[in-house]
């Protein structure tokens, strides 16, 4: 594995963290390369992984839009796997310069269209057989939420039930960051997501046929008691694992998501949302075109900045329940993640740590063979056990809870 290169794109918060994972593990990795628009923001976790580690990881620029530009700088590193940790919205160009270059792929969000407040799978899953004859493999969705939690229900189908009916997916984030207002990751695409409509699917009895139920955005709560947190409000959002967790997860009669808000966050929410703020529609402005929620996105913290003041812990997990051996039964696996812990190891707050690591094990997993398949899977699509094992070793051990 010493010869192994890999390129990794977007120097966000999260991408910080695969950087510095994968320099921890420069046995498995050999080589890296960060690429970025902005080439300060390289040089800022050059210098960390640096200082930290004593390993040299190369820097350049690259614009994600561009997939001539993405042959190009693949064509000359000529890296074993291309880590996709830019926005959503650069999936499909980094894919296809991946198909073009035959060199494997991996993302930790699906596609979502600049001018739509919509994500799904639909255009990357149309790639799978231009991967397959590629003979290259795209693993899509290799975060935290979606990615762990794919492997969470994934391993709980393969080991630990005979059959799924019900999963509920549970996101808390109970660090303080000491702003007014600020998101975790993102602006522009934190916000999209929690003020589009909800979804969850569920079997309906009566024609034994999955169907999509829409909500109102944050219409329903619920006062869950997170394990090593306490009782927080969380609200039902549509989340990208669900579509591929449907899919492969024979069984199931109902899958939801929900992720917790505090009533101040939604407050200021609501106002912005109710001015015009998180809108995606081009408004002028003294006789320019802006885009307002671009423009929020300006004014609010830079997620990556968060780390040296967020101080709490978050808890993502998944409860199950199925049949096994005939008997009902009934798990809540779960990840507890310190955010300060996080930003010693990596300069980086939880919400980016979560997403980072996971990313570098799905990474080594194509890297050392564990999971070989040409084509365009989601995670829940391999053996679960080893991504398992790996996240016990690798900073993000979890828990289960009998709740029968």
């Amino acid at each position: 594995m010493d010869n192994s290169k890999i390129l990794i794109i977007g120097a966000g918060g999260v991408g910080g963290v695969v950087a510095h994972k994968c320099a921890q593990n420069i046995e498995t990795f050999g080589h890296i390369t960060l690429a970025s628009r902005t080439i300060s923001k390289c040089e800022n976790i050059q210098q960390q992984i640096k200082k930290r580690l004593d390993v040299d990881i190369d820097i350049t620029t690259i614009d994600a839009d561009n997939t001539d530009e993405l042959i190009e700088l693949i064509n000359k590193i000529k890296p074993n796997i291309v880590l996709n940790i830019a926005l959503p919205y650069q999936d499909l160009t980094i894919m296809r310069a991946c198909i073009a270059t035959k060199t494997h792929y991996l993302d930790t969000a699906n596609y979502e269209h600049p001018d739509i407040a919509k994500f799904e799978y639909k255009e990357q899953w149309a790639m799978h057989n231009e991967f397959k004859d590629a003979g290259i493999t795209g693993l899509l969705g290799s975060g935290f939420d979606p990615g762990v939690t794919n492997v969470f229900v994934s391993y709980a189908n393969q080991y630990l039930f005979d059959e799924i009916n019900y999963v509920d997916i549970m996101d808390c984030n109970d660090g303080d960051h000491g702003y007014e207002f600020a998101t975790n990751f993102n602006p522009e695409i934190n916000i999209r997501e929690i003020t589009a409509n909800g979804r969850y699917w569920k079997l309906n009895q009566e024609s034994n046929q999955g169907e999509w139920i829409e909500t109102k955005p944050l219409s329903i709560k619920l006062e869950h008691t997170y394990p090593e947190i306490g009782v927080r409000d969380s609200y039902l959002l549509y989340h990208e694992e669900m579509e591929s967790l449907v899919k492969n997860i024979k069984g199931l009669k109902r899958i939801r998501f929900f992720m917790t808000f505090s009533q101040k966050y939604l407050n200021y929410l609501h106002v912005m949302e109710n001015i015009g703020l998180t809108s995606i529609k081009p408004i002028k402005h003294n006789g320019v075109d802006i885009i307002p929620i671009e423009f929020l996105k300006t004014l609010l913290p830079d997620p990556a900045t968060l780390g040296s003041r967020t101080t709490g812990r978050t808890n993502i997990g998944c409860i199950i329940e199925g049949i096994k051996n005939g008997v009902n039964k009934k798990i809540y696996i779960y990840n507890i993640c310190t955010h300060e812990n996080a930003y010693n190891e990596t300069s980086a707050q939880c919400v980016s740590y979560t997403t980072g690591v996971p990313a570098m094990i799905g990474a080594k997993m194509i890297l050392d063979g564990t999971w070989s398949k040409n084509g365009v899977f989601n995670l829940e699509e391999f053996d679960a056990k080893p991504f398992m094992d790996e996240l016990m070793d690798k900073g993000l051990g979890w828990k289960i809870l009998e709740l029968n």
